[in-house]
């Protein structure tokens, strides 16, 4: 799984447009994972539009996940799942996803990030990086240095998520993360294909110079 661009959408910041013509902007722009994040609709829903974005996500050779919902994840044969700490716990999750697919847990402490990759996490989410207005429940920003922080404790992928854009994705790169999860720098954009292409831009160029 290629974890440098990690957009996730939003139906309520993607300015009226529909959620699958969002993923396929954000595709064509070279997203390398979509996670289906949409906390208000109905499990119908989350069906019919998840089969259509794993369809596309696979087109695209890019990964799936779905936010919290294990058993949509499953119904949909998606790549993967994503729970916060308020979610299933990691490792009642790590046992009904089974194995061969990814389990992925927000963290916002060392605490968190180890004791996640020991109950099974395969990547960790961390942040709220910067200061954020597109997930109400993110809580204050923990700034890039915990990235540095855990890196050091984890032999996981870990994705920054909270605030980053194109002014700031470079320096969760520098601090050692593998990718950047984006809601708003994406799916709040004019131009949906340029922003993913600018930010996937920025993350492999950083990542150049430091490897």
């Amino acid at each position: 799984m290629q974890y440098d661009l990690y957009v996730i959408t939003s139906s309520e910041l993607s300015r009226g447009r529909e959620t699958l013509e969002v993923v396929q902007a954000a595709l064509a722009g070279g997203a390398t994972i979509i996670q289906l994040r949409e906390k208000n609709w109905p499990a119908r829903k989350l069906v019919e539009v998840g089969r259509e974005i794993r369809k596309l996500t696979k087109e695209a050779g890019a990964g799936f996940i779905v936010n919290d919902r294990l058993d949509i994840a499953l119904a949909l044969e998606a790549d993967g799942v994503h729970i916060g700490q308020e979610d299933l716990p990691v490792d009642v999750a790590r046992r009904l996803l089974g194995p061969g697919k990814i389990l992925g847990v927000s963290v916002g402490s060392v605490e968190e990030a180890k004791e996640a990759v020991a109950q099974g996490a395969d990547y960790l989410g961390v942040g709220s990086i910067f200061a954020t207005a597109s997930k109400t429940d993110a809580g204050p920003p923990v700034g890039v240095e915990l990235i540095r922080q855990i890196k050091k404790e984890v032999n996981v992928p870990v994705v920054g998520i909270g605030g980053i854009n194109l002014s700031n994705a470079a320096q969760v790169i520098e601090a050692g993360a593998d990718g950047v999860a984006v809601i708003s720098a994406v799916v709040s954009a004019e131009d949906i294909k340029s922003a993913a292409r600018s930010l996937l831009k920025i993350v492999q160029t950083t990542k150049a110079k430091l490897y």
